[in-house]
């Protein structure tokens, strides 16, 4: 390696830090060091235990890998290999005080909202959920907050009315991964100015749980057809429905964007509407394309009709 590469430890964890990672991997101007992300975890039914992606990309291009439980057990390792910036996309715990001065220039991070805005862990989601028209990449330095440090660049995109969650998340991480190397050079020769954020303008986002999927019927048709957009595949969108004296959960998988103005039934009430699966809101309803009984695989709504006619209002 030629000494005037600057070197970078990266950290990150997800699908959405894999496109960064690369794009640094293909940029001469740099030397990836070392891949901080968290330790393997056990996945699924039958609990595998899996590697995370950055953790599999860094090994196919023989990266030393770092997967400490907490990060302050590898400052010192950090400090030995010297970095001139680390690099964290996704990693998934808050940096330490005591690390942030290791390195010359910092720690610089790619956020997937426009920052103040969406600060915390569901900054991809939020938008799709308040009926945003726009979202975006921030990188900013890292402080001692959660996302508060002054932005370095800030890139936007359009969120489409049919935008869901995986595909906002894919446009987001490659928008990212496409102007942080560039940023990451021109801040280190001193060519970019950090600005400071407007905390006045701050929200925050707080990590998804599986509660946060259920639906109230009570809210509006235009508030749940978001919903199934921004929380598939996780945690999904359900509710609990009476079928022969049991208790069903049953998800939504995926709506029509275009609202019914329809109001004729009890909020959470299956209906049809010209041959098509239909549900009624608070205020108006949603035809649903597919949806997933417990227990059973995702179907369309026409097969939902078959076989579930007994909560299906026909009134």
């Amino acid at each position: 390696m030629s000494n005037n590469k600057i070197k970078i430890i990266f950290m990150g964890t997800p699908d959405f830090a894999v496109p960064s990672l690369k794009s640094l991997l293909k940029d001469n101007r740099f030397e990836i060091v070392a891949v901080v992300t968290q330790p393997d975890k056990k996945i699924g039914r039958k609990q595998i235990l899996t590697s995370p992606p950055v953790k599999i990309l860094a090994e196919e291009n023989n990266i030393s890998v770092l997967q400490p439980s907490k990060l302050n057990k590898i400052n010192d390792d950090i400090a030995d290999l010297n970095p001139g910036v680390v690099v964290v996309v996704a990693y998934g715990q808050i940096i330490p005080a005591s690390m942030l001065e290791t390195p010359k220039y910092g720690y610089i991070n790619v956020h997937g909202s426009l920052l103040p805005s969406y600060r915390g862990a569901s900054c991809v989601q939020a938008p799709i959920l308040n009926g945003d028209k726009e979202s975006g990449v921030t990188i900013i330095q890292i402080d001692e907050g959660l996302d508060t440090g002054a932005i370095l660049s800030q890139n936007k995109l359009q969120i489409h009315p049919e935008e869901t969650c995986s595909k906002l998340h894919d446009k987001l991480s490659n928008l990212g991964a496409e102007s942080l190397p560039d940023v990451l050079f021109n801040y280190i020769q001193g060519d970019i100015k950090p600005t400071p954020q407007d905390n006045s303008k701050a929200s925050y986002v707080p990590q998804l749980k599986k509660e946060n999927g259920r639906i109230d019927w009570n809210k509006s048709a235009t508030k749940i057809e978001r919903m199934v957009r921004a929380l598939n595949p996780w945690p999904g969108v359900y509710a609990e429905f009476s079928i022969n004296n049991q208790e069903l959960r049953i998800k939504l998988i995926e709506v029509e964007n275009s609202i019914l103005e329809i109001n004729d039934h009890k909020p959470g009430t299956f209906f049809i509407n010209n041959n098509k699966l239909a549900i009624q809101c608070g205020k108006d309803s949603i035809i649903i394309e597919k949806i997933q009984p417990e227990g059973k695989k995702a179907m369309i709504g026409k097969d939902f009709i078959q076989g579930y006619k007994s909560i299906i209002d026909n009134s």
